[in-house]
């Protein structure tokens, strides 16, 4: 049982006439005929009485008549949804973000693209960086903004730019003197950062490893927005992407750029395939990209 033989079965059943039916779909009459003999056989009975002269449905045929109404207008509801998704007249995308960007330059690529796609709905998880890779991984969400995976695992990573980290303290600290920072006057101090697994930290940890500067640890918290609170309670200072100065800010800290080593890292947009994404997705991407570019 097929679209087209519900399209004849209900032209037929409609008008009562095989040659109204046929002229109504623009079908020869044989055509026509061994449509509905297939359809009959296909459901194993007899859905029309026929004599040479009067057509009947059969119990059987009265039954399907609202089956295939419903059938069809279910079909064309799809195919109307289809098309909508395709013209990018509905829809919904999902996006994992770090909550420093989720929080501070996402909302204006999302306003951006509801300029022009009003209809697309988009929904925003804010987790860790390392957490954004795992869900596009799992395809829990199709788009995701991080630093930039040490391992795609199959990813695609587009950058965005470039993020150096700063250093943050309170607003009485005796280091906001300074326009720049060294790690060793930072590190004089009790030091705040994330949590382990967290890529800021690693990030950290790596860069002074390399010059062989010791990095001692007072408190670490799970969220950057945590760290910048207890920076502005006075509890020690800290070193955090530039995407968190704004927040930084409002939280009542002072903002540092720091001397080498610089810690930096691309920040940009992580997931599968181009050609794996939906309509809605790719050109959400394209709007990040044209946003941030």
């Amino acid at each position: 049982m097929n679209v087209k033989q519900m399209k004849v079965f209900l032209a037929v059943a409609e008008s009562m006439s095989f040659a109204s039916a046929a002229n109504q779909l623009s079908l020869s009459q044989p055509a026509l005929s061994l449509s509905i003999k297939s359809l009959e056989e296909s459901l194993g009975g007899k859905l029309f009485e026929r004599t040479t002269r009067t057509i009947a449905l059969t119990p059987e045929g009265n039954a399907l008549v609202p089956i295939a109404k419903r059938l069809l207008n279910d079909w064309q509801n799809s195919e109307e949804e289809i098309r909508q998704r395709f013209a990018l007249q509905k829809g919904k995308i999902s996006i994992a973000a770090m909550p420093s960007f989720a929080a501070s330059l996402l909302p204006k690529a999302i306003k951006n693209y509801h300029d022009s796609f009003p209809n697309i709905q988009v929904a925003i998880d804010d987790v860790l960086s390392d957490t954004v890779v795992e869900m596009v991984s799992a395809s829990q969400v199709e788009l995701g903004i991080a630093f930039e995976p040490y391992q795609t695992k199959g990813l695609h990573f587009f950058p965005l730019f470039e993020d150096r980290f700063i250093a943050i303290l309170p607003n009485n600290h005796a280091l906001n003197a300074h326009a720049s920072l060294t790690w060793e006057a930072l590190l004089k101090y009790d030091f705040i950062t994330l949590q382990r697994p967290s890529s800021v930290r690693a990030m950290i940890e790596n860069a002074l490893k390399e010059v062989n500067i010791d990095f001692t640890v007072a408190f670490d918290a799970h969220q950057l927005a945590t760290v910048g609170r207890m920076v502005s309670e006075g509890l020690g200072v800290a070193v955090v992407p530039a995407l968190c100065r704004q927040q930084a800010e409002e939280q009542g800290v002072v903002c540092k750029q720091i001397s080498g080593p610089i810690v930096s890292r691309h920040v940009g947009v992580v997931c599968k395939s181009r050609s794996s994404l939906s309509v809605a997705a790719t050109a959400m991407l394209d709007v990040l990209r044209k946003t941030y570019r």
